[in-house]
């Protein structure tokens, strides 16, 4: 298919399927290989078809699949020099990497990307934004703090797809240890609805066409909180965006892009999913 898919968004695992007609790509592999093969599938995509692994960090739940991924299938992978000696180290096995430099944008196929640096407990973590054909899309999860730099660098964006982790009050709540609630709160840790709807404040655009609310916690949050707190805000500044939640055991609403560098938001990805 052309457009994006994420494939699974959790603190279970987490991939994205990101295609065009000449590039297509994943976003992470925090799955295992046999599941993101399956995923693939069920949108008409072959794993054969995978040019790249794009890798935002070394947490497993990122980078899972890369092993069997990259050696089963020769895909190469595309992270950043730190990233790349954390995934060596966790795997304990050396992928074929391609290194960017985070700060840097590069091009790959017929995408520009551009790796910009977030905040979050691993080696050097990073954000995406994707341009092709006339777009931008904005993949941004697993920060705890928005810094100016995040903030500048999600505006203008078509798509986004942004970190709606928890809601304070449930982490409090929750039976997790102290130390879980304090690295999730901490500025290298999650992003709550809140600074989600904050910053989608300050980023929104006339030209927003969608959000995907990413990485939710399953025991602090639930959907309907995160939309409920995230559209409230947006609502209370006069905005109004189309907006779903990327969910962890199912892929998501699929974004198709079309032949004339546009794109649209499309609900049924049965209805809708095509083979290039």
């Amino acid at each position: 298919m052309k457009g994006f898919c994420p494939l699974a968004s959790g603190s279970k695992g987490n991939s994205i399927y990101f295609g065009t007609e000449q590039t297509k790509i994943l976003i992470d592999a925090g799955l295992s290989g046999k599941a993101i093969v399956q995923k693939l599938s069920e949108i008409n995509v072959d794993i054969s078809d995978i040019d790249a692994i794009l890798i935002s960090h070394e947490h497993t739940d990122h980078i899972q699949g890369v092993k069997t991924l990259a050696s089963r299938y020769g895909i190469p992978v595309l992270a950043n020099a730190e990233t790349a000696k954390g995934i060596v180290a966790a795997l304990q096995e050396c992928p074929k990497f391609k290194i960017f430099a985070t700060g840097e944008p590069f091009e790959f196929g017929d995408l520009e990307i551009h790796p910009f640096t977030i905040q979050h407990d691993t080696l050097d973590p990073v954000a995406f934004t994707i341009k092709t054909g006339g777009l931008k899309l904005g993949f941004c999860t697993d920060l705890g703090f928005v810094t100016t730099l995040v903030a500048h660098q999600l505006r203008a964006c078509d798509y986004l797809y942004v970190e709606a982790n928890h809601q304070p009050s449930m982490v409090h709540a929750s039976a997790r240890p102290m130390v879980y609630k304090q690295r999730v709160l901490s500025r290298t840790g999650h992003l709550s609805n809140e600074a989600c709807g904050e910053l989608l404040t300050s980023v929104y655009h006339a030209d927003l066409k969608h959000v995907h609310l990413a990485h939710l916690s399953s025991e602090c949050n639930t959907p309907e909180v995160a939309l409920n707190v995230v559209q409230g805000i947006l609502s209370a500044q006069g905005i109004s965006v189309e907006m779903c939640v990327a969910p962890q055991h199912m892929i998501s609403k699929a974004i198709h892009f079309t032949s004339h560098s546009t794109a649209h938001f499309t609900t049924e990805i049965s209805e809708t999913s095509e083979r290039l």
